[in-house]
C-alpha cells in the first residue's frame, strides 16, 4: 500500500490549491461588492482594499469604475463591466472576466463615482500597472504617478524599479520616484534635494508643476530654496523651448506661404501680371487631390497611403493646363495693362469658384492624411507633427527643383532673358508669347502642387485660395518681385514674425501689423529685399 502515499499527497495538495483558489475568489467577490455599496467614503476604503489585495483583476475593475463602465445587474446582483456597442452594452463579469451577455444601460445600476474617487482610482491604477508585462503600460503608470504623486505607492515603485529591464521605463520610474519623495513629508532633506535635481533634469511643464508644489509645501528652508532654484531653471529652459517652438511654427507657416507664393513670383515677376486667380489654381490642386482620394477609396483602398504622391503630378497638370488656357484666352491681350489684368483675373476667380461650387457643392470636402503624415514626435520639448514636417520638406524640394529648372534648362534661360529684357530677348529669336504661356502654366502648376499640400492643413472648399492670395502678394513684394530666393526669405521671415506676434496681438491684429510693416518697408525699398536687375526691371 506504500504506492498510495504519493497519490494521497498529490490529492491533498490539489485540495489545498482548490481551497486557496476558492478563498481568493470569495475574497475578490467581497472586495468588489464593497465597491458598489455604501457612500463615497466607504467606496474610497474599498478601492484601497482591492488594490492592496494584489489580484490581477483589480486594475481592469478599477479602470472600468473610473470610466463609469462598472454596473450591478439587479436581477442577480452580479457586478459587471459594460462595454458600449451601439445602443447595447456588452457585459463582462467583473470577477472572472468572462462574457456575461448584453443589456441596455436602463437595465443596469451604474456604480457612481465623484471627482475625488476618479483621482484616487487614477493613482491606484497607476500603482497597480507598474508591473505590467507591457512596457508602454508601465511607462504610462510612471507618468500617472509623476503627475499625481501618491507617497503610499513608493514601496511598489521601488520593487518595480528593481525588476525593470527597459532603460526608458526605468528612467520614467526614477522620475516618478523623485516626485513621490517630494510629495512625502517624512523623507529626509538630502533625499528631497536629490529628488529635486532629478525632476529639474526632466525639464517639462509637469516637472515645473511638481517643483512648484514642492516649493509651496516645503518646511525646510534649504529644500524650499533648492525647489525655487530648480523651478527657475526649468522656467528658463521652457522659455527657450517655447521660442524654438514658435520658430518651428513660423518655418511651418513660411513653407505654406512659400508654396502659395512661389508660382505667383514667377508669373508676377516675369510677366508683370497681377493674377488674382492664383488662389483658384491652389484650389484646383486641392480638389484634384480630393478626386484622386475618392477614386482610390472606392476602387483601390490599398493605395490610399500613396494618394498624395499620385495626386501631385495630376494637380500640376490640371492647374498648369488651366493656367495656359487663361493666358492664351485672356492675359495675352492685356500685357502692359496691370490694372486690367487685376480686374480680369479677379472676375475669373469668381467664375472658377462658382464652377467648383456647381460641381462639388459649397460645403467642405474631406481629404484624408496618409499614415506617414500622421502623428507627432518630440525633440526635447519641441513638438513636431509629421504632416507639417513633410510640407516643409516638400516646399524646399519644390523650391530647389524650380531653381534648377530656371538655371539649368533652356526654358529657364528663356524665362530669365524675357524677365530682364523682353525686347532684346525677342530680337534674339526667343518666342516670347510661347515663353509667356509656359511661364504662366508653370506658375499655375506650382500653385496646384501647393493645393495638394494645403489640403492636409486647411479646409478644401471653393474659398480655399482666397485665404492665401493676399499673403502670397505680400511675400512676393517683400522678397523682391520675380526673385525666388527673395520669396523663400520673405515667406520664412513673415511666417516667423506672424507666429511671434500672435500670442501678444492675436492672429488678425498680427497680420495687420505685418501688413503695416511691409507698407513701411516698401516705402524705403520699393523693389523688395532682393531686387532683380536688368534694363526692363530698371
Amino acid at each position: 500500500m506504500s504506492f498510495l502515499r504519493p497519490l494521497a499527497g498529490l490529492v491533498s495538495a490539489l485540495v489545498v490549491v482548490l481551497f486557496a483558489t476558492a478563498t481568493l475568489a470569495a475574497d475578490l467577490q467581497s472586495l468588489v461588492t464593497n465597491l458598489t455599496t455604501g457612500g463615497f467614503g466607504d467606496r474610497e476604503t474599498a478601492i484601497g482594499a482591492l488594490a492592496a489585495s494584489g489580484d490581477p483583476r483589480a486594475a481592469p475593475i478599477l479602470e472600468a469604475m473610473g470610466a463609469g463602465n462598472l454596473y450591478v445587474r439587479p436581477s442577480d446582483k452580479t457586478v459587471v463591466i459594460g462595454n458600449p456597442d451601439g445602443k447595447q452594452l456588452v457585459l463582462e463579469d467583473a470577477i472572472t472576466g468572462k462574457p456575461a451577455g448584453t443589456a441596455t444601460e436602463a437595465e443596469l445600476e451604474r456604480v457612481r463615482v465623484n471627482n475625488r474617487l476618479r483621482g484616487l482610482i487614477e493613482e491606484t491604477v497607476g500603482s497597480l500597472t507598474l508591473m505590467s508585462p507591457d512596457a508602454r503600460v508601465r511607462r504610462e503608470a510612471a507618468e500617472s504617478l509623476f503627475k499625481r504623486p501618491n507617497p503610499a505607492a513608493l514601496g511598489a515603485l521601488d520593487a518595480a524599479i528593481a525588476a525593470e529591464k527597459d532603460g526608458r521605463v526605468k528612467a520614467a520610474f526614477g522620475e516618478a520616484r523623485a516626485a513621490l519623495i517630494l510629495a512625502s513629508p517624512d523623507e529626509p532633506k538630502d533625499k528631497k534635494i536629490e529628488a529635486l535635481a532629478v525632476v529639474r533634469d526632466r525639464g517639462d511643464r509637469e516637472a515645473l508643476g511638481v517643483l512648484q508644489a514642492a516649493a509651496n509645501n516645503a518646511t525646510d528652508p534649504d529644500v524650499k530654496a533648492a525647489a525655487n532654484a530648480a523651478a527657475g531653471t526649468v522656467r528658463q529652459s521652457l522659455a527657450t523651448w517655447e521660442a524654438a517652438q514658435n520658430v518651428w511654427y513660423g518655418i511651418s507657416l513660411g513653407s505654406v506661404l512659400l508654396l502659395a507664393a512661389i508660382g505667383l513670383a514667377i508669373t508676377f515677376g516675369t510677366m508683370g501680371v497681377i493674377n488674382m486667380a492664383h488662389g483658384e489654381m491652389v484650389m484646383l490642386g486641392a480638389y484634384t487631390t480630393f478626386v484622386v482620394q475618392e477614386i482610390i477609396r472606392t476602387r483601390a483602398p490599398q493605395l490610399f497611403d500613396a494618394s498624395l504622391v499620385i495626386a501631385l503630378p495630376l494637380a500640376f497638370l490640371v492647374a498648369g493646363v488651366v493656367g495656359i488656357a487663361i493666358e492664351r484666352s485672356i492675359i495675352r491681350f492685356l500685357y502692359g495693362r496691370p490694372l486690367d489684368t487685376l480686374l480680369a483675373t479677379w472676375g475669373l476667380s469668381l467664375v472658377l469658384q462658382q464652377a467648383v461650387r456647381s460641381i462639388f457643392g459649397p460645403s467642405n470636402r474631406e481629404v484624408g492624411a496618409p499614415s506617414w503624415m500622421s502623428g507627432t514626435f518630440q525633440v526635447g520639448q519641441l513638438n513636431v507633427t509629421y504632416g507639417r514636417l513633410w510640407i516643409v520638406v516638400f516646399a524646399l524640394a519644390v523650391f530647389a527643383t524650380l531653381m534648377l529648372l530656371l538655371r539649368k534648362t533652356p526654358l529657364g534661360l528663356y524665362m530669365r532673358a524675357v524677365t530682364q529684357n523682353r525686347p532684346m530677348a525677342s530680337a534674339m529669336g526667343i518666342r516670347t508669347p510661347r515663353v509667356d504661356a509656359l511661364t504662366f502654366g508653370l506658375g499655375s502648376g506650382i500653385a496646384g502642387l501647393a493645393g495638394v499640400a494645403l489640403s492636409q492643413i486647411d479646409n478644401v472648399s471653393p474659398n480655399l485660395g482666397q485665404g492665401y492670395i493676399i499673403d502670397s502678394f505680400m511675400v512676393v513684394v517683400f522678397g523682391g518681385v520675380g526673385n525666388l530666393f527673395g520669396t523663400l526669405v520673405g515667406a520664412t521671415a513673415l511666417g516667423i514674425v506672424n507666429k511671434f506676434l500672435e500670442p501678444y496681438a492675436g492672429a488678425v491684429l498680427g497680420k495687420i501689423l505685418v501688413l503695416v510693416f511691409i507698407i513701411l518697408f516698401i516705402q524705403r525699398r520699393p523693389r523688395g529685399l532682393f531686387a532683380l536687375k536688368g534694363r526692363s526691371v530698371e
